[in-house]
């Protein structure tokens, strides 16, 4: 990433800790938002995984610009049943993975919905990332890839295809997403700095988060990784 160097450890209990970033997964069931949890959090991938109950969170460090992060990321099953959690799951978060299943239009169809729901929700300069996620099935591909590149460039949002099986994109996924928090966290620290002496007040609101270069070079990185026979 431009300006950030991100590395990442699986755990190291007496590490100092910087910042502390909620991230959290949505999406319908079954779209693999728990694998690409797993994959991320501890290089893990099970076939034959369970549906989430209830919420869940992983975490796992990582070196951006020489500080340490902790992503502490949130799971949740997106079956309408367990929708009642809302309130309490997006608290705090300041990056969200919007996931659809590549193989499955309906879960994309479901995503306006969602990030309906994460607006509602979420702070208003929270991260999004959209994930279509199983790329590995290309010959099942039920989702275009324009399609969703369209309506995440609509949205404002990143964009990425994932294969949490093949580990396609899942670490470049979550660290476009951390770094770009970060980023805005140091941008709104560099403004507080700035106006301390004057008494305005400091803040993101109102502004557009805007995809910086290194994402907008992600399609072309998704194309080549998902899109190879």
């Amino acid at each position: 990433m431009a300006g950030a160097g991100a590395g990442g450890g699986y755990g190291d209990a007496n590490q100092r800790i910087d910042y502390v970033f909620k991230v959290v997964l949505i999406g319908d069931s079954a779209v693999g938002k728990s694998q690409i949890l797993a994959r991320f959090a501890r290089n893990e991938f099970s076939l034959d995984s369970k549906s989430t109950i209830g919420v869940e969170f992983q975490t796992r460090t990582l070196l951006i610009d020489h500080k340490t992060v902790k992503a502490q990321i949130w799971d949740t099953a997106g079956q309408e049943r367990y929708r009642a959690v809302t309130s309490a799951y997006y608290r705090g978060a300041v990056g969200a993975m919007l996931v659809y299943d590549i193989t499955k239009r309906q879960t994309f169809d479901h995503i306006p919905r969602w990030l309906e729901e994460l607006r509602n929700h979420a702070d208003k300069n929270i991260v999004i990332i959209l994930i279509g996620n199983k790329c590995d099935l290309e010959n099942q591909r039920d989702v275009p890839t324009e399609d969703a590149k369209e309506f995440a460039e609509k949205e404002g949002l990143f964009f990425l295809e994932t294969s949490a099986l093949e580990a396609t994109n899942v670490e470049t996924a979550f660290v476009t997403v951390l770094t770009e928090i970060y980023n805005i966290l140091n941008k709104k620290n560099l403004t507080a700095d700035e106006t301390q002496g004057n008494g305005n007040s400091a803040s993101l609101s109102g502004q557009k988060i805007i995809v910086p270069g290194p994402a907008q070079e992600l399609p072309a990185k998704r194309n080549m990784c998902c899109q190879a026979s």
